[in-house]
């Protein structure tokens, strides 16, 4: 069996690896990426201060290892290739292509300047070539981050690190040339629902105490009403480490990050020169719903906080592919428990399926979707087993394609150069890496241009 892993991410990865390491079939794989480098979220995702997050990339690297795995980088779906093209070479294939585009708030003021969505901040400070060139304005002294989910921690923590913190990571060099000279000392953190219902993870939240210049603030009312156990340990595990934050005395000096809770924007106020100058809030209380859940409500009441920056960091959706199902209200490739389906119809799209983010929406740790990529495959075994066989183009006819079109697939041992020269250029900073953040220098490196 032949099959096309579209998107080189940990949901790809770890489905190239249920389906490598299975013995009642024999499979190759094909990986595509339409950037020369491999990893997706954890290179392009992962905050830089996370690197042990970051060494997941080995288990990886042991998959491309295995001689039925091909890796084509620089390769887009849709631009350089068909679905329709892909479907004759292959047997199978698997989308993989996660969240790119970012959920908006709808609000007046939305679009000024210094309004950045979070997608752009997270891809300028990580090296995402598609955001070397943002415009990220760090005059300001006051940032406000909307949403209160890892991303909002990490987008947070950025901003508030010391470049001597940033400087041994893999941020981008002129990311962190820019946070040197920043003059942000306070950012906002909010969130429409209450404490009990925060969407990130007791860790990352600890880590925001360890900061070595910035002291995070919870006011003691923004706890009001939390109980003391509520029956769910993550949650409490959340509301203890807050209740130690609003006890701790916030050093005089230190920058300082405030968690907010019960709060909505409505607008985003601009200056003079039409840049943020404020965001108005709605304040919230808790209503539950027929079903149990709970939703946040306004109560009337209307607060401005003056802010030089907002970023809005709630949520990511799944970008359209020509050819591939999409669907519209959940903004994710359309799909039946990782079966394509027709999002009209909801019959299924034989032999296409869909993993991680671009399945499920923005949800799950990288580590979860080892065991979701695995269960797709599990889908794509059996249903393999019902299909007549079916006579394909040799292997390398996809390689000859592309390269008659004008493309240069980038193979696993081209990044592997892209590798060493980048961990090379870092060590000249004491850091993991230092990134190439443009694609046409990283084919350049390797003689492709």
């Amino acid at each position: 069996m032949r099959v096309a892993i579209i998107g080189s991410g940990p949901a790809g990865f770890y489905a190239a690896e249920a389906l490598l390491k299975r013995a009642d079939a024999a499979v190759d794989v094909d990986m595509f990426d339409r950037l020369p480098t491999p990893y997706g979220l954890v290179r392009g995702g992962v905050a830089p201060d996370h690197q042990k997050i970051k060494m997941v990339i080995r288990v990886f690297a042991s998959t491309a290892a295995r001689p039925t795995f091909r890796f084509l980088g620089n390769v887009q779906l849709g631009r350089d290739i068909t679905v329709e093209e892909l479907r004759r070479h292959y047997h199978q294939i698997v989308y993989a292509t996660g969240n790119e585009a970012d959920r908006r708030l709808d609000i007046p003021g939305e679009g000024i300047a210094r309004c950045t969505p979070a997608t752009v901040f997270v891809g300028w400070y990580n090296g995402h070539p598609d955001y070397r060139h943002a415009q990220v304005d760090l005059s300001v002294r006051r940032v406000a981050v909307v949403g209160n989910g890892n991303v909002a921690i990490d987008a947070a923590r950025v901003l508030l690190r010391t470049p001597a913190e940033l400087e041994k990571t893999d941020i981008a060099a002129h990311a962190l040339e820019a946070l040197r000279n920043s003059q942000v000392r306070e950012v906002f953190i909010l969130g429409r629902r209450g404490p009990e219902q925060a969407a990130f993870s007791p860790a990352e939240l600890k880590e925001l105490g360890t900061m070595e210049a910035a002291d995070p603030v919870v006011a003691p009312g923004e706890l009001a009403g939390c109980a003391v156990s509520t029956g769910n340990a993550e949650t409490d595990r959340k509301l203890k480490i807050l209740r130690a934050f609003a006890a701790r005395q916030p050093r005089a000096d230190a920058k300082r990050l405030h968690l907010r809770f019960l709060v909505s924007p409505t607008e985003v106020i601009a200056d003079a020169e039409g840049k943020v100058a404020g965001l108005l809030l709605a304040k919230n209380r808790l209503e539950a719903r027929p079903d149990g859940t709970i939703a946040a409500r306004g109560t009337g009441e209307i607060e401005l906080l003056e802010v030089g920056m907002v970023l809005p960091a709630i949520g990511y959706a799944a970008e359209r592919i020509a050819g591939v199902p999409y669907d519209e209200k959940a903004r994710i490739i359309a799909n039946d428990d990782g079966r394509v389906v027709d999002p009209a119809s909801r019959a299924v799209v034989a032999n296409e399926y869909v993993v991680g983010w671009a399945r499920s929406g923005p949800q799950g740790l990288i580590g979860e979707h080892k065991r979701a990529s695995a269960r797709v495959v599990e889908h794509m075994v059996a249903d393999a087993a019902g299909l007549a066989p079916r006579e394909l183009p040799e292997r390398d006819a996809i390689v000859s394609l592309l390269r008659g079109r004008g493309v240069q697939p980038v193979s696993f041992s081209d990044w592997k150069r892209l590798d060493d020269a980048e961990v090379a250029r870092g060590a000249r900073r004491g850091a993991p890496r230092d990134k190439i953040v443009d694609v046409e220098a990283m084919l350049a490196v390797l003689g492709q241009r």
